[in-house]
């Protein structure tokens, strides 16, 4: 227990921190507010990254600098090739999509991420803590630079070949997701994620084994008996996404928030339905329908999320959590509705007292 505790706080005092807790960077439900009154409760803040524009990594940042001087870590997707186009499929798409929101142009699934490179060269310009991988691996010309800026390299794996991958190039911490995670599932791989998708307390100690890098562990924890349950098996320090979604500062939808409370681990499954990435979801009326045995299959990532934008602008604005993207982890139905900084204090210490008894 002691060994486990020592490690613990050693790896915290390594990355600033007066907790062993991080932010999971969610592209899209990661606002400033939350990240700095995570960074106040002793964890570090978390910028999902995957959607802005350099000039928006670099506004986000200064406000939370505003705020906090406290670590950060910032996070990008790696991309995926590009995607194969299919005209006649996502016309059919289009069509049984306008049955769920607005009708679709031809247009809609000409979805474009931000330019990977300039957001990178963004992040260097910023120099936080930390910045985070998903999806794959950072290229490396872009890993060196990181290490001539002392810029630690968290890398988010789904599986025990993806962390030793990632250590090989040059990673300087781990970050092993299990299927339990809500959002999108980091395998670099898409069209295995489901396939893979290894639960966290098999993975994590396999991952422990499998490299000689510190390992965070993210995915399915909500309270003090899950962290101290990651830190005896090898973790140095977890990593809290769904746990942090019901925090007034998360700011998001509050049918979504409502839609989170007391919900059971089976009320959550793995869609595509939404981006064309695995990521895991409550079972909603249009989850359902699109995994339907006779459901059309969803286009590539980024088209489908491309194809789904209007409904999901829609689904926002009149509160319909039945079409709304509503991202959820298994242990959703332990997340509490407190201050940020509360939760991460408070879970902390609770572990710790489980620790040390």
């Amino acid at each position: 227990m002691k060994l486990c505790l020592s490690r613990a706080q050693d790896f915290a005092q390594h990355l600033g921190l007066s907790t062993p807790i991080l932010m999971a960077p969610m592209a899209g439900a990661s606002p400033v507010g939350l990240a700095a009154a995570v960074a106040q409760g002793g964890g570090m803040g978390a910028l999902g990254a995957l959607l802005l524009e350099p000039p928006a990594i670099h506004e986000w940042v200064q406000r939370y600098r505003a705020l906090t001087a406290l670590p950060l870590q910032i996070n990008l997707w790696v991309p995926d090739p590009a995607p194969v186009r299919d005209a006649a499929h996502e016309q059919a798409l289009r069509d049984w999509l306008g049955q769920w929101g607005p009708a679709l142009t031809a247009e809609a699934g000409n979805a474009r991420p931000p330019d990977f490179e300039a957001q990178c060269q963004a992040m260097l310009a910023l120099r936080p803590q930390a910045v985070s991988s998903i999806m794959g691996l950072y290229p490396p010309a872009f890993v060196e630079q990181l290490k001539a800026q002392r810029i630690l390299w968290l890398a988010n794996v789904t599986t025990v070949a993806e962390a030793r991958a990632a250590q090989d190039a040059g990673a300087d911490v781990i970050v092993a997701q299990g299927a339990e995670a809500g959002g999108h599932r980091g395998s670099f791989q898409a069209e295995t994620a489901r396939d893979h998708a290894v639960g966290l307390f098999a993975l994590l100690p396999q991952v422990v084994d499998a490299v000689k890098l510190p390992v965070v562990v993210t995915g399915g924890i909500a309270d003090a008996r899950g962290v101290a349950a990651a830190l005896m098996l090898g973790a140095s320090a977890v990593q809290l996404g769904t746990a942090l979604l019901r925090c007034p500062e998360a700011g998001i939808a509050t049918a979504w928030a409502d839609g989170l409370a007391g919900l059971a681990p089976e009320g959550t499954v793995l869609t595509r339905a939404f981006s064309g990435r695995w990521g895991r979801s409550l079972n909603t009326a249009y989850v359902r329908a699109a995994g339907a045995a006779d459901a059309l299959e969803p286009a590539p990532y980024p088209v489908q999320r491309g194809l789904t934008a209007a409904m999901r602008k829609t689904a926002d604005a009149e509160a319909d959590l039945q079409r709304m993207q509503a991202w959820s982890g298994q242990a959703a139905g332990m997340a509490r509705a407190l201050p940020a900084a509360r939760v991460v204090s408070e879970l902390w210490q609770a572990a710790h007292t489980l620790m040390a008894n």
